[in-house]
């Protein structure tokens, strides 16, 4: 796995807040996923959290806050979701395969249509707001180092052919699967973003 980090803790001002972080945070998720960051509005984020406008001034500074605290807590899960999929398949040529079936599930149905809050932030902040311009690009790279170890992975156990080039067949999955993620905002079914999860698996063969 890649060595980089970056520091995901959300920056919470003043004394620890008496409300559970990762719940209001989901909720807030499902606000910035649904209408955008720009759209979104301070009153609509903080009736989804469950709480006052003083809490999360106290708590976030911002609108722009929330989301950065949002942002990380959506790559954290996301992160273990990955994790615990994976670590049921026994090779490499098999987590790859469980890694884009998770993309095709996400793609599909009304989760696809609330769609990804790291492509989402690429086409809506990262040109206007540097803070979140590195932390997709940060996202970005680390799924792809990912792609990359996941793919020697395989070439070392022999499941995955040693002729391929790990760094464009790992860039090629990449964009792939952050396309799923977009194509699934126009409402698809999980067989169909299934097909195309297999129809990938290809680029392995």
């Amino acid at each position: 796995m890649t060595t980089d980090t970056l520091d995901i803790s959300p920056k919470l001002r003043g004394r620890p807040r008496e409300f559970d972080m990762d719940a209001a945070l989901d909720q807030a998720l499902r606000v910035f996923s649904e209408r955008g960051y720009y759209a979104a509005s301070i009153s609509e984020l903080t009736e989804a959290m469950g709480l006052t406008a003083g809490s999360v001034y106290k708590a976030f500074g911002d609108k722009r806050g929330i989301f950065l605290a949002t942002f990380n807590r959506y790559r954290k899960v996301r992160r273990g979701l990955m994790d615990e999929r994976l670590a049921v398949a026994p090779n490499g040529y098999e987590k790859l395969r469980e890694l884009l079936t998770v993309y095709a599930e996400s793609s599909s149905g009304e989760v696809g249509r609330q769609g990804c809050l790291v492509v989402g932030s690429a086409t809506e902040l990262a040109l206007f707001d540097e803070e979140a311009a590195y932390r997709v690009a940060f996202a970005f790279d680390t799924d792809e180092q990912f792609l990359i170890d996941l793919i020697r992975l395989g070439q070392e156990d022999g499941s995955v052919p040693d002729r391929l080039d790990v760094e464009s067949t790992a860039r090629t999955m990449l964009c792939l699967m952050k396309g799923m993620r977009l194509i699934g905002k126009t409402g698809r079914t999980r067989e169909q973003m299934i097909a195309v999860a297999e129809t990938a698996m290809i680029l392995l063969n």
